[in-house]
């Protein structure tokens, strides 16, 4: 099938079967061109709860599909590949997040959105990068936070708040990587650029940055910006809606330590395809459960 006859069946099915397509902001073009909704997880969890639609395809990785079926039990659930983990979430598996609770007794447990349901069980409050220093904020300065899973945020929200979480050792291995040097090379190059960081990124990288935020935050900060040029540490993905949005400006991926490797792609978001998602409506497979 041709791409356009993809697209014309997706267009047909998701019709036909009262489905809604949710895609993130890491995901490939053509699927970001053909979903109903673009967003980050929050947005996406949120779109997850007030949509009429029966179905919902979300393009993006397991647990975002777990965090939409916890959201809307009622709903069914469906993800173009169920191999699309996410190295955040696998580097925190429940038993050993559950052992180092239990080795550290009246600790409030804040867990990311990046995880999987049977983490999100093991946890009191479950935020995002959208509203992690807001709910951090909220709690008493003298409570015992644990945060998990990744440290860099983490890390950052602790600099924010004045706060000193305990963190669980995790990491994106996409936002791992950016190579500071590599950064500030271009930088010099495009002395008028502004860097804009996920804060999944590393300390040393946020510190240089003009802007942290999650990539909504990114998106509108873009958006609102006079600067016309702009290098940008997160999953490359998300270039591709920044310049949809502002034809006229120019954004740089920010590049990985390895110069061999696409390592600013998300390999897990990359596996979902459009013939997948064409399949996934087609066939109503593979479809997502939450133990209750």
């Amino acid at each position: 099938m041709t791409k356009e006859s993809i697209i014309e069946q997706i267009n047909f099915l998701r019709k036909e079967k009262n489905a809604i397509i949710l895609a993130h902001y890491y995901q490939e073009a053509d699927i970001q061109d053909v979903a109903d909704f673009v967003g980050d997880s929050l947005a996406l969890a949120q779109w997850a709860t007030k949509t009429t639609a029966d179905i919902i395809v979300l393009c993006g990785v397991h647990f975002m599909g777990e965090t939409a079926k916890i959201l809307s039990p009622d709903k069914r659930v469906f993800i173009p590949d169920l191999k699309a983990g996410c190295s955040l979430a696998d580097s925190c598996p429940a038993p050993e997040f559950d052992k180092f609770i239990a080795a550290h007794p009246g600790h409030t447990v804040i867990s990311y959105v990046n995880t999987t349901a049977a983490v999100k069980a093991l946890t009191d409050i479950v935020v995002t990068s959208t509203n992690a220093r807001q709910v951090v904020e909220s709690l008493p300065e003298n409570e015992k936070i644990i945060f998990g899973p990744d440290k860099h945020l983490g890390d950052y929200i602790n600099k924010l708040t004045g706060r000193n979480m305990l963190l669980w050792d995790g990491v994106c291995h996409v936002h791992a990587q950016f190579s500071l040097e590599k950064i500030l090379d271009l930088k010099r190059e495009h002395p008028d650029a502004l860097i804009l960081a996920h804060p999944e990124c590393p300390a040393y990288l946020l510190e240089v940055a003009d802007h942290v935020g999650s990539t909504s935050s990114i998106l509108k900060y873009a958006t609102r910006s006079p600067q016309k040029q702009f290098i940008v540490a997160t999953e490359a993905g998300i270039l591709h809606q920044m310049q949809k949005d502002n034809p006229d400006k120019s954004f740089i991926p920010a590049p990985p330590e390895d110069a061999t490797c696409a390592c600013n792609e998300c390999f897990y978001m990359r596996m979902n395809t459009l013939e997948k998602l064409y399949l996934c409506l087609k066939n109503e497979q593979p479809e997502i459960f939450v133990d209750e």
